[in-house]
């Protein structure tokens, strides 16, 4: 079961955390994973991993805030494998604020890369993907659901995905394409690591144990666990579900009222 053997897949922000998670995921899985991601080391890294495991695999830098770096790598995917069957839109970024602490420029870059970044892909794969079906997996949020304090714009951006979400579903129907998104919890990923050590020096293990008891499960999730959801939902074993966002929080919007 879930198997995904000779599949296209394509993979933002794969090169750390989650995406990485996925893409490792994929591969054994029998994907061919494409992965864009700005770190040029974290991604050619995944994919000698995946290669020593010998699945198939290639990196491509892009940003995906910028929509020609975007329409170009999808293209040198397209003419590599004549057809993309999966897309999951992991990257993005977050930002601790209000509304009144958040800068223009903070607020502008999390709509560029978070919303603006999972429409260039959609806007570059789908049409390739119309051709005969695929997948589409987007990275939403607990806080599409919940409000969470100092999470002001990057709040507002996941709530986009989930319209994009529902928006994608619907207009593609007819050409077979599914799209869903998921909703982390806090997830134990480098960036938790990094945000620790930046705002609270000196105090990281005690913070990271209050942080991983917001979960009513009592810790963060691991992003293999992420990845595993993921690859059900781009399975075939999904082929029923659209238009659905799903939860993987440890229980934090339906066990912490």
């Amino acid at each position: 079961m879930f198997r995904l053997d000779n599949k296209v897949a394509l993979i933002t922000g794969g090169g750390g955390g989650i995406g990485k998670a996925v893409a490792l995921c994929f591969a054994r899985q029998g994907a061919i994973v494409c992965i864009l991601d700005m770190d040029e080391q974290g991604g050619n890294a995944v994919v000698s991993e995946i290669q020593q495991q010998q699945g198939e695999a290639f990196f491509l830098p892009c940003n995906v805030a910028d929509q020609a770096a975007v329409q170009q790598a999808v293209q040198r995917v397209a003419e590599r494998y004549a057809t993309i069957d999966i897309l999951v839109n992991n990257a993005g970024v977050a930002h601790v604020g209000t509304a009144e602490t958040t800068e223009a420029a903070d607020f502008d870059r999390l709509i560029s890369i978070n919303i603006k970044g999972v429409y260039h892909c959609l806007h570059a794969v789908l049409p390739i993907m119309k051709q005969k079906g695929g997948v589409v997996l987007n990275l939403a949020s607990v806080v599409s659901s919940v409000g969470l304090t100092e999470r002001f714009a990057y709040s507002a951006t996941k709530g986009a995905v989930g319209g994009m979400t529902l928006s994608v579903a619907k207009d593609y129907l007819a050409y077979n394409i599914r799209c869903n998104s998921i909703s982390p919890g806090r997830v134990h990923t480098p960036f938790v690591d990094g945000f620790l050590q930046k705002n609270y020096p000196g105090k990281e293990a005690e913070m990271f144990e209050i942080l991983s008891k917001t979960q009513p499960i009592g810790r963060m999730g691991k992003p293999e666990e992420i990845a595993h959801l993921i690859l059900y939902l781009c399975s075939d074993e999904a082929s029923f579900i659209t238009g659905c966002d799903y939860p993987i929080d440890g229980g934090f919007i339906t066990l912490n009222s």
